[in-house]
């Protein structure tokens, strides 16, 4: 179900039966499946696709050549960064049939998390709140809330501000220089403080 107010360049195919918010932006050559769910104002770049189960929040930035799988989940207010790969199958082989729903590894990517361009996601990971991928980085375990990870494969380099600065800890406890929001840090897990 489309809304009136939900813009599909007429390069792209929305398949009948998917659900689009309000607000929303889908711009060149996409192709939106049956089944597939996207929230409020989100921004869809070109060559995006967005297949059966998969859900995207609202106000969810898609850059271009991104395809969102079965199985992944992206929660409201995600950045993905051009030509970031999900997968969602952990052992694919071309002459074995693993294209149904029982293969599939959900992937979850958690509220205000930033993606990299050219990152990968390997299935079956939940990147945690506010997390930043950097570009190019190689996903294979969960991802913390608030954590920087970067490389291949993708390790911990700090933290990061809801407002996407780095943050720097001094005795278990932050403030975010550009924003003053507040954090502390126990035992390697941050949250708002």
């Amino acid at each position: 179900m489309k809304n009136d107010d939900v813009y599909v360049h007429p390069s792209s195919f929305v398949d009948e039966g998917t659900q689009i918010g309000s607000g929303t932006k889908i711009w060149h050559f996409c192709h939106i499946f049956k089944g597939a769910q996207i929230g409020q104002n989100c921004k869809i770049g070109q060559n995006v696709v967005v297949h059966p189960t998969a859900i995207i929040g609202s106000n969810v930035k898609i850059q271009n050549n991104v395809s969102i799988y079965d199985g992944v989940i992206l929660e409201d207010d995600v950045f993905c960064g051009p030509s970031c790969v999900f997968t969602n199958i952990i052992n694919p082989r071309s002459a074995i049939p693993r294209n149904s729903a029982e293969f599939y590894q959900k992937t979850l990517v958690r509220k205000g998390a930033s993606i990299g361009a050219n990152a990968t996601i390997i299935c079956g990971v939940t990147i945690g709140r506010y997390a930043f991928i950097g570009a190019g980085a190689v996903v294979t375990k969960d991802v913390g809330d608030y954590e920087l990870v970067y490389g291949n494969p993708a390790r911990r380099h700090g933290w990061m501000c809801e407002c996407g600065n780095k943050l720097t800890f001094i005795r278990h406890k932050s403030q975010c220089k550009v924003c003053s929001k507040k954090y502390i840090k126990q035992k390697d897990i941050v949250s708002p403080g």
